[in-house]
């Protein structure tokens, strides 16, 4: 098998299951499945048993059988046969075959190798000297009968201590980034305590806790024998894969580690939690101790005693937890399915957003605002974050207790941001609900310097030199915060999926609000048109008729003329109103059909018209800057005909009428004033004056619908501008409206200044 350099580089990629090695104190045969030959062979075996391995390589298995004794398959067939036979249904339940080689006896333990199967003797020689099977049953009544995890796994790293002999036993806990601590330790007197100290992830590399997740024991007999290689056919080229091997020798690196520790043996048993490697029962002894698979089978059933234990345990303290979470989850979303202000429901009552998690604050990112509740970062820097996850995150909740780590901006910050939890709502409208908690500042006392030694190779290259001191070495850890336990994560993530039920209600509520204003409007098209079909016709024969007896009839009297001249006028009047009203309605229905709006001829087209209608004798119309706008030309033409025309209209009666219009450019927005020394307009009606059917007291012998301002203000919301003004009785009015350079079809500001 071809040398791997391991560097800084590729240490996670070591290949450890192909190291083509298996320790000393037991030897290999591989045998391929089809064939039943042997096409791998430790070369210890001369040493172990005195039979070269160019012996059996590539001949077949049943000649082990013929040159050694082994005992324990039936006569009258061969010894393949039997062992395939006894295998067929696999290995977990016969390992391990009890065998005589040369006299000595053996145990013989069989696994998977690909296309082989691997036969790994190894010594019974048991070293533990007493009744194996009382010992582990008061072990796992004394381990169960703990009330807490902690005090639990402290009883089980005693006894597991008690069975195998060891010198230390500690329960090592990963956490998320792969580093571990020692939470639990049983040793001699004579040791150093390591409890409570913290090891890098890279002590125990990822595939290392890949195959801790497969093999739940892992012996390491002597450190200081050298380990025997692997013989291979010579028309097998594949390295021989040791992923389920109980002889499988150990990484240089790992080797040298323990070296460096002063450990000269080393047992691990696996704790799993929900499939999961949650930690090791790490032994360590510090001289040369091999225990046999029997023995190390009974300190597995231990760990698969405490495996359950420990998921029923965190279970147990999760439950009660995210239930007490929950339940306010539960109240706060109970609150939103009777209030349609989800942010305020969430932030403004006495159970907010704060009480669902042990955060210090939280902010909520809807409808384009913010709301924050408790210590949060500012509302720009609530934007930021939520464009940074929209932007690097395909979650639905995201979470991390070191987020200035990931967004550096946050450093400026985290004292209050160093933990964040986010739960995006929509990404379509950039929504989400997120939660901090501030910065915790860690002293971890780490088993020396967790940084790896490297040294420079002879071809360059830069290679990892396990630590060679484990002093007690103290790290302060910035930026991070208490971690959101597994109780919080459950909760918020109910918390996430309660509101958007309740979000997608209300929004079927407001499509089926839309559907009944589209029906609406179209009723609206109906009633429009029946006005101006059904009511406009006889209008017109009303005011014919009367026309026609005005001029035909020389009979009538004077008060019998006034009369009729009165109908005329007011078919006139309600013909006007119609038709202001049919206005109203289209453009409260009309879409914007926006282009680039050459103001200066609109309000000389406004002129000439108003002029032509009113004739005015003694008006001065100034006009100023005329500023180009963006909007609908129509619409626009409609707006500036009505300030104008109000503005010529209510300061005729004046002896010098002065009517002024102009605009000016200032940021994102163009805004005109149409200003008139006119009647001006009384305080009490200054809040109506966009009001349908709105006339002015003082306005009463001046023609008008009252339809006019309700037009223009429609249309100028319909441009997301703003219409506002600024009156003074018996000297005139001045009428603003404001639209963007780059405009929204949104609802408009009205303002109303006095």
């Amino acid at each position: 098998m071809s040398k791997v350099k391991i560097d800084t580089t590729n240490c996670d990629k070591e290949p450890i299951h192909f190291i083509g090695k298996i320790q000393s104190h037991g030897f290999l045969i591989g045998v391929n499945r089809k064939s039943y030959l042997i096409t791998y062979i430790s070369e210890n075996i001369i040493d172990l048993i005195g039979i070269n391995a160019n012996t059996f390589l590539n001949k077949p298995l049943d000649k082990l059988s013929a040159t050694v004794k082994i005992k324990e398959y039936k006569q009258g067939s061969t010894f393949s046969q039997w062992l395939f036979h006894e295998t067929s249904n696999g290995f977990e339940k016969i390992n391990p075959f009890y065998v005589e080689l040369s006299d000595t006896p053996w145990h013989m333990i069989i696994t998977n190798a690909g296309e082989n199967i691997l036969l790994e003797f190894e010594p019974c020689k048991p070293e533990i000297n007493f009744d194996l099977q009382k010992a582990i049953g008061q072990s796992i009544s004394k381990i169960l009968a703990e009330p807490t995890l902690n005090s639990l796994l402290h009883v089980a790293a005693g006894q597991v201590k008690t069975i195998i002999g060891y010198d230390r036993v500690m329960i090592y806990k990963f956490n998320e980034e792969g580093h571990g601590e020692v939470v639990a330790e049983e040793k001699n007197d004579d040791l150093e305590p390591f409890l409570g100290l913290h090891y890098p992830g890279s002590d125990i590399p990822r595939q290392a806790r890949e195959l801790y997740k497969i093999n739940l024991t892992r012996i390491i007999a002597d450190v200081n024998a050298e380990c025997p290689a692997i013989v291979a056919s010579l028309d097998n080229k594949d390295p021989l894969d040791l992923t389920n091997s109980v002889l499988r020798a150990v990484s240089p690196i790992h080797i040298q580690y323990l070296k460096n520790m002063g450990v000269e043996a080393s047992f691990s048993i696996s704790l799993l939690s929900h499939g999961e490697l949650w930690g090791l029962v790490a032994c360590h002894n510090y001289s040369p101790r091999f225990i046999d698979y029997r023995a190390r089978e009974t300190a597995k059933l231990i760990s698969q005693i405490i495996s359950p234990a420990i998921e029923y345990r965190l279970g147990e303290e999760d439950i009660e937890r995210f239930n007490l979470l929950n339940q306010s989850v539960n109240n706060l979303i109970h609150l939103t399915e009777s209030d349609d202000d989800i942010v305020r429901v969430l932030t403004s009552n006495k159970i907010t957003i704060r009480e669902i998690c042990n955060c210090s604050g939280a902010a909520i990112l809807f409808d384009n605002s913010v709301t924050c509740v408790g210590e949060t970062p500012g509302h720009m820097e609530i934007k930021r974050i939520s464009r940074w996850l929209f932007e690097n995150t395909n979650e639905l909740v995201f979470h991390t207790n070191q987020f200035p780590l990931l967004y550096p901006e946050a450093e400026k910050y985290s004292a209050l941001a160093s933990g964040l939890f986010a739960c995006i709502l929509s990404r379509e409208f950039s929504e989400v609900v997120l939660f901090f908690k501030p910065e915790r500042k860690q002293k971890i006392d780490w088993a020396g310097n967790p940084e790896k030694s490297v040294t420079l190779a002879t071809d360059g290259s830069m290679q990892l030199i396990p630590r060679r001191s484990f002093a007690k070495w103290t790290e302060i850890v910035k930026y991070s915060s208490e971690n959101w336990d597994r109780a919080e994560i459950a909760a918020l993530i109910n918390f996430r999926d309660q509101l958007m039920y309740q979000l997608n209600r209300k929004a079927r509520a407001i499509r089926i609000l839309n559907d009944r204003l589209k029906l609406a409007h179209e009723e609206l098209d109906a009633f429009s048109s029946t006005v101006s079909h059904d009511l406009k016709a006889p209008l017109t024969s009303i005011k014919s008729y009367a026309q026609l007896l005005l001029e035909n009839n020389n009979s009538l009297d004077e008060n019998a003329r006034y009369v009729l001249k009165r109908i005329d006028t007011c078919t006139d009047k309600m013909a006007l109103l119609i038709k202001e009203i049919l206005n109203y309605s289209s453009f409260s229905c009309n879409k914007i059909k926006p282009v680039k709006i050459n103001m200066q001829r609109v309000i000389e087209s406004c002129k000439s018209d108003l002029f032509g209608s009113y004739k005015p004798e003694n008006l001065e119309l100034v006009i100023g800057n005329t500023p180009d706008i963006i909007g609908d030309e129509v619409m626009i033409g409609q707006v500036f005909s009505n300030l104008l025309g109000n503005a010529i209209k209510y300061s005729s009666k004046k002896i010098k009428a002065i009517v002024k219009i102009e605009g000016r450019n200032a940021e994102n927005v163009t805004t005109y004033s149409i200003s008139d020394n006119g009647i001006g307009i009384e305080m009490q009606d200054h809040t109506r004056m966009f009001d349908l059917f709105k006339r002015l007291d003082n306005a009463r012998d001046f023609d008008g619908t009252g339809v006019g301002l309700a037009i223009v203000k429609r249309i100028v919301e319909k441009h997301g501008g703003r219409i506002w003004f600024d009156s003074e009785l018996d000297k005139g009015t001045v009428f603003y409206v404001s639209f963007k350079k780059d405009p929204e079809t949104s609802e408009g500001d009205i303002f109303l200044r006095s």
